[in-house]
């Protein structure tokens, strides 16, 4: 669907509801990279660090030997340490992100930023910062969000498409009988380099998320 991957030192939003596999396809992510010696880091707003090792073992993907090996780093940014979080955001996150080497980041959950800020200019102000931290590091960067329940082709803030260079949207979609709920991938943007728009189902499977390539349009333009 992008002929290639994700371009390099993109900040990609990967956006959907809950259940819809935005972890899963973050750290499937890193540990791709993990498999060419890239270096990763996987910055949490959600998971505390064992949760989140947890959810990597269940996919089989080497969690353990990646952290002890130094190509997977794992940063907890804690929305109740609102004051601590945001100084790091805005002060020296580039540089610590800079100094890991990583070529990948995935960044789950921005949607949590909004707890980190009592208003809209400070909101927006957190985001950008935290977007322009990951570019300063050189890496090919993945961003989380939530939809929105009521809209779920944006997300919860309708901030995180503007500081992205691509948007990946995950859904559900309900088959002709209306009783099997499945899943389905669009890309809705992504600058800079060509891409399928077409609507394609994908599964959560034992080894993480699977895309149909083969379907046929669902109905995207």
């Amino acid at each position: 669907m992008l002929g290639g991957g994700f371009p390099k030192g993109h900040v990609v939003l990967v956006a959907g509801l809950p259940g819809t596999g935005k972890t899963c396809l973050g750290l499937q992510y890193l540990f791709a990279g993990v498999a060419l010696g890239e270096k990763g880091v996987f910055l949490s707003l959600e998971e505390d660090v064992p949760q989140l090792l947890d959810t990597a073992r269940q996919f089989r993907w080497p969690a353990d030997a990646a952290m002890r090996a130094g190509t997977l780093k794992v940063i907890r940014l804690d929305p109740k340490e609102t004051r601590q979080s945001l100084h790091r955001i805005q002060g020296e996150l580039g540089k610590e992100l800079t100094a890991t080497g990583a070529a990948r980041i995935v960044v789950d959950s921005v949607s949590l930023l909004n707890m980190l800020s009592d208003d809209e200019p400070s909101r927006r102000a957190t985001l950008f910062a935290l977007a322009g931290a990951c570019r300063e590091s050189g890496a090919t960067t993945v961003l989380t969000a939530e939809a929105d329940p009521r809209h779920p082709e944006v997300t919860r803030d309708g901030l995180s498409e503007y500081v992205s260079d691509g948007v990946v949207l995950l859904g559900y979609r309900t088959a002709a009988d209306g009783h099997r709920v499945g899943l389905s991938l669009r890309i809705l943007k992504m600058r800079r380099t060509p891409h399928v728009r077409t609507v394609q189902p994908y599964a959560i499977t034992a080894n993480g998320i699977q895309v149909d390539a083969r379907a046929v349009d669902l109905g995207g333009p």
